[in-house]
């Protein structure tokens, strides 16, 4: 199977940084062959062609609309009017659309967030609940490559 995990947000907005930061702990600690793990400022069109090539694709974000600390795992479906937060921001389930129209093709997908407790400016710097959230978030990633679907959420 072949997955791609693309962890995406600010750098230097705290607890943005969560996708990031789990990215780049997958890539020192290794993951199994077949997953390739991409750590983003923010979503573009430019990866369409990368998440079209996948069986499965694992986005992992920091959530401004959940509790603090609080990690969620979803499944995403292609979505073409799911809104963007910036004109040159994707979302998502706009990548998966367009994966779909354009490659006939879309992988199995999900996002994997966690609410952050600040987003003040903080070069790569998370607060005690992010640290606590990011380990969440790596035992979601790891239930994903392995297999493990059944539990998340809609």
């Amino acid at each position: 199977m072949k997955i791609l995990i693309i962890g995406y947000g600010s750098p230097i907005r705290g607890d943005d940084a969560l996708g990031p930061l789990v990215a780049d702990r997958l890539e020192n600690t290794g993951v199994p062959a077949g997953v390739e793990v991409m750590s983003r400022h923010i979503l573009t069109a430019e990866l369409v062609a990368d998440i079209a090539e996948q069986d499965r694709v694992i986005f992992l974000d920091a959530a401004v609309d959940a509790e603090p600390g609080e990690v969620r795992c979803q499944q995403l479906a292609p979505d073409a009017h799911a809104l963007s937060t910036m004109a040159h921001f994707l979302d998502p389930r706009e990548l998966l659309a367009w994966c779909e129209t354009l490659y006939g093709r879309v992988p199995e997908s999900f996002l994997v967030s966690a609410g952050g407790d600040s987003f003040d400016y903080s070069n790569y710097c998370l607060t005690p609940i992010g640290e606590m959230a990011m380990g969440k978030m790596l035992d979601w990633v790891d239930r994903l490559m392995h297999g493990e679907t059944s539990r998340a959420d809609g």
